[in-house]
């Protein structure tokens, strides 16, 4: 009989937990940058750039942890990972000043890298044909951006800052203790290959880089946006706007198991055209209407956009350990790294041209921009991409091309 440790649906089960609860400490700042705008005297760039922070980090760092993954195992990088996070956790609760609250989420972006880790953990559990799905589930860790959200103000209301952040830190410590303790790294098939290898790999890793850079830098860019943008418009308290952002981080969470389940029968690029096409309805509906907010379209478009998000998400990482086997750590941090980067730059342009002119328009403006140029590259791909590879199986002797 097979021990639990030894379950490919035990490990899931373990690695998304972790990765919620990293999500979670990642997003600690972003329910509040309205307060620390009103407290700290800050401007809209300020404020939304003090949001960001956090991405940078956790985008550069999933390069790293992806390798390191490769090497030594998710049981053991994860368990890691979890356990410095718990450190500017608790750091966040002490933390006042402008400076200060910058270094706390720059540390706190450690734990945004946790993705990097989980998609080789979980992928070599599973065959080719399931892993769209398995990492579909795995990425609901997400949930932890919502779970912040909904739960930050809280505690922060009826107890203070400081218990946030030890509250935080013990869970990350106590999460890390049962994933070491609990969890397993797959059977290796093969040894990784060098790293410089994977980088080579040229347009078979960076179109999935440019994709992700869309889809996870839209869901980051607006998850972290959400709260401050739904307080400027309706007037809406700090818990308010953020349980409603929540709404959009399930949305996206639930969508995205769905796309890899989809691109597991379907093939993935089919699914990122109807994502891409999605999106640009969306960002072509809140441009419209970012200068005359309405809540019922307003809603209605941050929702479908969130499920649109999540889907493309689950479709791209379904093509990561299908083409790269054997570097499905080092392949998925490089792409997570651009999405996180996709994350970054919104908030701090949005920041800016709000600040310039009064108007949220603009960003998303540029998300129609970008999305454009994704949706004819996808069309592209779905119309010239061997058959073998519209259904995410790569010919022997091309994943590591």
């Amino acid at each position: 009989m097979r021990r639990p440790s030894a379950s490919p649906t035990w490990n899931l089960v373990l690695a998304t937990a972790a990765f919620a609860l990293c999500f979670t400490a990642w997003s600690l700042i972003a329910p509040f940058a309205k307060t620390f705008k009103h407290d700290l005297g800050l401007d809209y760039t300020e404020a939304l750039f003090l949001t960001a922070v956090p991405v940078v980090l956790g985008s550069l760092a999933r390069i790293p942890m992806g390798l390191l993954t490769d090497r030594y195992g998710g049981r053991y990088v994860f368990s890691a990972l979890l356990a410095f996070s718990a450190l500017p956790a608790v750091l966040f609760g002490y933390a006042h000043g402008y400076t200060a609250l910058i270094a706390v989420g720059f540390l706190l972006g450690v734990a945004g890298s946790s993705f990097a880790v989980g998609v080789p953990f979980v992928s070599g559990w599973y065959p080719k044909e399931r892993q769209g799905f398995a990492l579909g589930i795995y990425g609901m860790g997400n949930i932890g951006t919502a779970i912040a959200f909904f739960g930050a103000p809280a505690i922060v209301d009826n107890w203070s800052r400081v218990t946030l952040g030890w509250a935080t830190g013990v869970l990350l410590l106590a999460g890390a203790w049962v994933f070491f303790s609990a969890a397993r790294n797959a059977p290796r098939k093969a040894p990784p290959t060098h790293y410089r290898q994977v980088l080579r790999s040229g347009w078979r890793l960076y179109r999935l880089a440019f994709f992700y850079f869309i889809t996870f830098g839209g869901f980051v860019a607006m998850a972290f946006l959400l709260p401050t943008l739904l307080q400027d418009w309706f007037d809406y308290s700090k818990g308010e706007a953020s349980a409603r952002a929540a709404g959009f981080i399930i949305a996206a969470t639930i969508a995205r198991p769905v796309g890899g389940w989809l691109a597991d029968r379907a093939g993935a690029y089919p699914v990122l055209v109807l994502t891409f096409s999605g999106i640009a309805i969306d960002a072509a509906v809140l441009a419209a209407l970012a200068s005359t907010p309405r809540i019922v379209p307003i809603t209605i478009a941050c929702l479908t956009l969130g499920c649109f998000l999540g889907a493309g998400n689950g479709a791209i990482f379904k093509l990561v350990p299908s083409e790269f086997p054997n570097d499905a750590g080092a392949a998925g941090g490089i792409v997570g790294a651009a999405g996180g980067l996709g994350g970054f730059f919104p908030p701090v342009f949005v920041g800016l041209v709000k600040d310039a002119e009064g108007t949220y328009t603009y960003g998303f403006v540029g998300l129609l921009v970008f999305v454009g140029v994704s949706l004819a590259l996808a069309v592209w791909l779905l119309r010239n991409a061997p058959a073998e590879e519209l259904r995410g199986v790569v010919p022997e002797g091309h994943a590591q091309a």
